[in-house]
């Protein structure tokens, strides 16, 4: 089967667990790359029509609440997330999955606070029911560069592409001069470009 490449037509943009307490557990990104990127994701969603779903885990623990600044970009899907009471795997959530296939999307553009639990069991089990999963490493991270190593590699091994904020910008560009492309270079060039 040919895998298709993600579009702004067929992909939905998926955000899991970017949440104030689990970012600290990521150290394989630097933390400002993660939260740079994981912005420009949820930009990108907002900016060009793209569905948007957030989850978070237990918030009132010691996960603690999404990021505040995806609140500010997306206070829609901000308001709609799916808050978790504990599923470790958010696929084996009913309200999650359903989020995500109700989008009628068939690709899904996922990232993950950390990369080896929160990202790589649900990427995997949407590709294991059809759909196309396409994870962006650097807005995911883990304890450890070793674990996310080792999430890179399960998730290859169950059909999920791997690719990086940038990258994935690009691709879905296709030509700078486009419209859609202008507002994908303004956002890579606010988020992105400008940090460091």
């Amino acid at each position: 089967m040919t895998r298709k490449k993600p579009s702004l037509e067929n992909a939905a943009i998926v955000l899991i667990d970017h949440q104030i307490g689990t970012m600290n557990w990521a150290k394989s990104v630097d933390r400002s790359l993660i939260e740079a990127n994981t912005r420009a994701l949820a930009r990108l969603a907002v900016d060009l029509g793209m569905p948007l779903v957030l989850t978070s885990s237990m918030e009132d623990h010691m996960q603690g609440p999404l990021m505040p600044a995806l609140e500010g970009i997306a206070p829609e899907a901000f308001a709609a997330r799916i808050k978790r009471p504990g599923v470790v795997n958010c696929w084996d959530d009913d309200a999650f999955a359903d989020a995500c296939r109700n989008t009628g999307r068939t690709h899904f553009v996922m990232a993950g606070i950390t990369t080896d639990v929160c990202l790589a069991p649900p990427a995997i089990s949407a590709v294991a029911e059809g759909f196309e999963v396409t994870a962006i490493v650097d807005a995911s991270g883990s304890p450890t560069a070793l674990t996310d190593e080792m999430a890179f590699r399960k998730m290859e091994r169950g059909g999920v592409e791997l690719t990086t904020t940038s990258a994935l910008l690009a691709e879905l560009a296709i030509n700078w001069t486009s419209e859609a492309g202008q507002k994908i270079m303004q956002i890579l060039g606010e988020e992105i470009l400008s940090q460091g």
